[in-house]
């Protein structure tokens, strides 16, 4: 069992409430940042620590902060993005269920690093029921003096908000989230100016993830330097998996990055191997918008090399023979599963939450659905594969967000690896669109 840096107390009975949280070990970063580090202080020890973004990008977050404008008589802002809509991604949820004290303590001692007095976590619209979860621990926050003003005798204030999204899968999306938490309709903006320079009512804004705030109080409890010693490289620290599909054991799971993959599919302590013993045909590794891979892909890197769970060994090989880490959203199929339609599914996920500021998304997205819900209902053309790859790369970095690129990926992807899975789909529909029917050929052969 590696260590566990967020996970190590989430189980513990009553972990939710300020009392039991603090018996263990609670609140001890926001004492010592207030009282005994200042701000640049915090701020060094995160960009020492190597901690990336978890939300998916992967941006340095010390750097990230370092980047913040600090102009005369403005205000500066903390934005958690709690939005958490990318298909296959829970860990933040699961997080914030059971122990909403730690993603606080985050916002404590992140927002004094950043010099800001007010901070929002922003949560997705339809976790309703997390948000009075976090709004009863902020309450006991405040009534122990650890929000509000004079933080701890310290001269440090801060007010912490819980602000529910509308459900749109675009507001994760930091420019759009800023957005909507104005009251907007949640579009993205187009950068620059950046958030650290005009974010939240135009003013110097950080926006990072659940994950990457939640793991700021370990590194200033234990140093920055303790934390670059856990991981791989420039992976470093623990990371947060939603592992789901066909495996024995789905859930969340805190790996040291540089897990092996094969590992942590098959391993009793983690995804327990695939269900009911069958063949593993595919993953995608972090979330709907990263590229799926085929198996023999997904266990070693094109040269042969152990594939491991950290943001290098993931993307090695590029998009022609790798994936990316993202959010860490790991999804597994097996040999009865069918990549065709799920292509089709993530592509109406995708079409549905665009917002239609762009053409290319807007017009894009519902094309490529259209294309993939006739090849798997029977009714493709040969061209259609073609197609669908022309309208993806027409797309790909033609949109003012990342939500475009989401789009298309697993679709140039899904054909990139599995082109032979669509041909059969056109050349067979009979046989295709019969109750249960699934290609095994190009499975057969990648396990030759």
């Amino acid at each position: 069992m590696g260590i566990k840096i967020l996970t190590e107390h989430i189980n513990v009975p009553g972990i939710e409430t300020l009392e039991v949280y603090r018996k263990h070990g609670g609140y001890r970063s926001v004492e010592k940042a207030l009282k005994t580090m200042t701000p640049d202080e915090v701020v060094e020890e995160v960009k020492t620590s190597g901690l990336r973004g978890r939300g998916g990008a992967g941006f340095p977050a010390g750097m990230k902060w370092s980047f913040l404008a600090k102009p005369e008589g403005i205000p500066r802002y903390l934005v958690c993005n709690a939005d958490e809509s990318e298909p296959g991604t829970f860990k933040d949820r699961v997080f914030m269920e059971k122990n909403p004290h730690a993603l606080i303590e985050g916002m404590i001692t992140s927002s004094y690093a950043l010099g800001a007095n007010t901070s929002y976590i922003y949560i997705r619209g339809e976790l309703l029921f997390i948000l009075r979860i976090l709004e009863k621990a902020i309450a006991e926050a405040y009534a122990a003096g650890l929000l509000g003003k004079n933080i701890l005798g310290s001269g440090y204030d801060l007010d912490l908000h819980v602000a529910p999204g509308g459900g749109a899968y675009i507001c994760g999306e930091e420019t759009a989230l800023l957005e909507s938490l104005e009251g907007k309709r949640g579009n993205p903006r187009n950068k620059p100016p950046f958030p650290a320079v005009k974010g939240l009512f135009q003013s110097p804004t950080v926006v990072n993830n659940v994950e990457t705030i939640a793991s700021v109080p370990w590194i200033v409890n234990n140093t920055g330097a303790e934390y670059a010693k856990i991981g791989v490289g420039r992976s470093t620290g623990t990371k947060l998996i939603s592992a789901s599909g066909n495996i024995n054991r789905p859930g969340v799971y805190e790996i040291e990055l540089g897990v092996p993959v094969e590992e942590f599919i098959y391993s009793d302590e983690y995804c327990g191997g695939i269900w009911k013993g069958k063949q593993l045909k595919a993953v995608v590794p972090g979330g709907s918008s990263v590229p799926i891979l085929p198996a023999n892909l997904i266990l070693k890197t094109a040269a042969g090399e152990d594939r491991l769970m950290t943001y290098e060994s993931l993307s090695d090989g590029g998009f022609v023979s790798g994936s990316m880490l993202g959010s860490g959203a790991f999804i597994v199929f097996d040999e009865d599963q069918c990549i065709v339609r799920n292509t089709w599914n993530y592509a109406r996920f995708y079409h549905h939450e665009s917002c239609g500021q762009c053409s290319p998304c807007r017009e894009g997205t519902g094309w490529m659905e259209r294309v993939l819900h006739r090849i798997e209902y029977g009714h493709g053309h040969q061209q259609d594969i073609d197609l669908l790859v022309s309208v993806a790369k027409q797309i790909e970095g033609n949109t003012i967000c990342p939500l475009g690129d989401a789009a298309a990926w697993p679709v140039a992807s899904a054909i990139r690896h599995f082109r032979e899975e669509f041909e059969w789909h056109i050349k067979h529909p009979q046989e295709a669109t019969a109750p249960g029917a699934v290609y095994r050929g190009q499975l057969a052969a990648a396990t030759v």
